[in-house]
């Protein structure tokens, strides 16, 4: 797994699923508040008069020459909860994100919001 640190160099990268099928290319990574750890990748899909920000999981995400490999389905991954390419995730949005991938949701302790970007 890459550190949060080092996204600057991956950003713009493929992002590719585990049978190296590409999903689209790295926008940037939120990582979990509680922990400061990557937590999920926004990958930029679609056409170019048309394109969005998905939210893909980086759990066990490897990096190889020149992609991000993450663990998940092209398809699941496209068909993800998505934002305009200079959107914001809203909290509201949360729990969806992490339920289209079948990840447990929980807020912090004091009900803060589990994803930061950075």
């Amino acid at each position: 797994m890459f550190e949060a640190e080092d996204i600057r160099e991956w950003r713009g990268h493929d992002v590719v699923d585990a049978d190296k099928k590409k999903i689209g290319s790295l926008e940037s990574v939120y990582v979990d508040t509680a922990t400061d750890a990557p937590s999920f990748a926004t990958v930029t899909v679609g056409l170019p008069t048309r394109r969005r920000l998905v939210f893909v999981p980086l759990g066990d995400a490897t990096v190889g020459p020149g992609y991000l490999k993450v663990t998940w389905d092209r398809n699941l991954a496209k068909d993800a909860p998505s934002i305009d390419t200079d959107g914001e995730l809203l909290a509201e949005d949360e729990p969806q994100v992490f339920s289209h991938y079948g990840l447990p949701y929980t807020t912090g302790t004091a009900g803060e919001r589990r994803l930061a970007r950075r």
